[in-house]
């Protein structure tokens, strides 16, 4: 079953390709390197909500027009703040939270793939994508502090990402550094030389996703990210139900049959 993008609406500062299955989702405002401004926060949020609960869906890429991922916040953004109450700051922070959360809790396979830069809440937005994969040329910084203010809303997923020294210390110092070096603070699960070696990395991820059943991936997803938040005392609980109810489902009884009688089950893809 394919995509039908028609169906997520129009947008000015992102656009939608599907391949099969497959979204890919650009962000397109290059003359300004790709902010997150209030619209494109509004724009990916909006989005969001449709692929929640579309069953057609299996996975998605966010990429960046022009060659560049994503600069992080926006500056127009940031100069009306600037004059703005209190009250109405910390409401289009917390706006900016729920987009990271949406991402995050993404029922499909999401990457992000960078070129160029991904800065501040840019690199946020990456961490909270279950694969990320970069441009060893590419530069990186979680430059908040250079500007006076904290990377308030994404440290949760930056920390998730890389342990909490290394996600401190770069978030604390603003250190910059190439794709190379944030394969090595974990922020990155491939670097590579070259963009048709990352698409290559890319189109592998795609194919061991449409190996996998959907409702499993989802259903992993939700386990791994509550987890961490249960008291041991409910782990055992919660994971048996998680468990059960995959095992019971349509989904489940599908793939055991197929185990059992040495066959592609009906969500194998090959790509």
């Amino acid at each position: 079953m394919s995509i039908d993008v028609n169906a997520y609406g129009s947008f000015e500062t992102i656009d939608c390709e599907a391949d099969g299955a497959w979204l890919t989702v650009w962000f397109n405002q290059p003359e300004k390197r790709n902010p997150l401004s209030d619209q494109m926060v509004a724009e990916l949020k909006t989005l969001c909500e449709k692929l929640s609960a579309d069953p057609h869906c299996r996975g998605l890429t966010l990429r960046g027009r022009g060659g560049f991922f994503c600069a992080g916040g926006d500056l127009a953004g940031f100069k009306r703040m600037a004059s703005a109450p209190r009250d109405e700051v910390i409401a289009l922070s917390t706006n900016a939270a729920s987009l990271f959360a949406a991402v995050r809790a993404l029922p499909q396979v999401t990457i992000a793939l960078i070129e160029g830069a991904a800065m501040a809440g840019g690199l946020g937005l990456a961490c909270c994508c279950d694969v990320a994969m970069g441009l060893n040329s590419a530069r990186f910084a979680f430059s908040e502090t250079q500007i006076g203010i904290t990377p308030a809303q994404i440290a949760r997923y930056v920390l998730l990402k890389t342990g909490f020294a290394t996600g401190r210390r770069l978030m604390v110092t603003a250190a910059r550094f190439d794709g190379a070096g944030a394969l090595g603070y974990g922020l990155l699960d491939v670097a590579a030389d070259a963009l048709e070696e990352l698409e290559h990395h890319e189109r592998g991820v795609r194919a061991d996703t449409f190996r996998c059943a959907p409702g499993a991936i989802a259903a992993t997803k939700r386990l791994l990210d509550t987890l961490p938040e249960l008291p041991a005392s409910d782990i055992a609980a919660y994971a048996a139900a998680n468990f059960t109810d995959c095992f019971m489902s349509d989904e489940g009884r599908e793939g055991i049959a197929s185990f059992m009688e040495k066959r592609k089950p009906v969500w194998f893809q090959e790509i």
